[in-house]
């Protein structure tokens, strides 16, 4: 089967997607910290450390911080005991929510006030805790679930959402209630995505968007990932009779399935290519998470 592009090292551009907007959101953050008590880092549970910003935490200095790792209902619960476990040892305040659970969001404001509160009393012994107004600020990669967040918190759509990355491109002040607000800010990639296997993943959860990742690149990885961990969801989903199938044969048989065909029986590409894009970021081809805890990986 031929293909156009050799899916085995993503394109130079997959590394350095950094629209210029993104460089101005970094400055005015740093600007605006002093405005807010906490920072929510808003990351990806399938994707723990690669979806996290260097650049963007070496801003925020000694802000107060809560990394929530959202989509976690969409993560391999196995590795998110490990990660849980790795992550306790690291004792940085961080928690794992599906967005769309009223729950788990009320969770997230009352362990940031407590946050919030502590740090008040650790910089001042003769701080009396009082119900003040927080003010959070929310930020992350593209994609990775700020503005659903935001709008599950305010009970209403005060920030865009959108099926691709980069929608939020100024930042705004949202009213949760009369003692939240939150200044939601537009996803951050870091300038440089320096290892191969990150810039795949970050494409795989759609923090890139796919014109600049290629459609096939990241769909070929996906496929070839769901081969390797044996995901049963993946053979289900599709009727493949085993995980031992070149690349070529699934995507045959996909094809062949779901009537992406073209003449003489030939998969379309492009359209198996979004198939598997769209069934994976929805978790239809099952659970699962990118890369290991660093003491698991040595």
């Amino acid at each position: 089967m031929k293909r156009e592009n050799d899916p085995s090292a993503p394109r130079d551009a997959l590394h350095n997607w950094y629209p210029g907007h993104m460089a101005k959101a970094l400055r005015e953050i740093k600007q605006k910290l002093k405005m807010v008590d906490i920072v929510l880092e808003i990351r990806d549970a399938r994707v723990p450390m690669a979806s996290g910003n260097r650049n963007l935490n070496d801003q925020l200095g000694q802000k107060p911080k809560l990394v929530i790792f959202n989509k976690a209902n969409l993560a391999d619960t196995q590795m998110l005991e490990q990660w849980t476990k790795w992550l306790d040892e690291q004792n940085d305040p961080y928690l794992f929510v599906n967005c769309f659970d009223k729950a788990a969001m009320k969770k997230a404001i009352s362990q940031a006030r407590k946050i919030v509160e502590k740090n008040r009393m650790d910089c001042n012994p003769d701080y009396v805790e009082t119900k003040s107004k927080l003010k959070m600020m929310i930020v992350g990669l593209p994609n990775t679930g700020k503005s659903t967040i935001i709008n599950q918190l305010a009970n209403k759509n005060a920030a865009k959402v959108a099926d691709k990355p980069g929608q939020t491109v100024l930042q705004q002040w949202i009213v949760v209630d009369k003692d939240i607000e939150l200044l939601d800010t537009p996803g951050v990639m870091p300038p440089r995505i320096d290892r191969p296997e990150h810039a795949l993943w970050l494409s795989a959860i759609h923090a890139i968007p796919d014109d600049i990742a290629d459609e096939e690149e990241t769909a070929i990885f996906i496929i070839k990932h769901l081969l390797k961990i044996k995901s049963q969801s993946f053979l289900e989903r599709f009727k493949l009779e085993s995980f031992d199938l070149a690349v070529d044969d699934v995507i045959q048989k996909i094809a062949t399935l779901r009537g992406c065909l073209k003449q003489k029986g030939l998969p379309d590409l492009d359209r198996v290519y979004k198939l598997v894009l769209a069934e994976f970021r929805k978790g239809e081809l099952g659970k699962t998470c990118f890369g290991v805890p660093p003491k698991l990986s040595r």
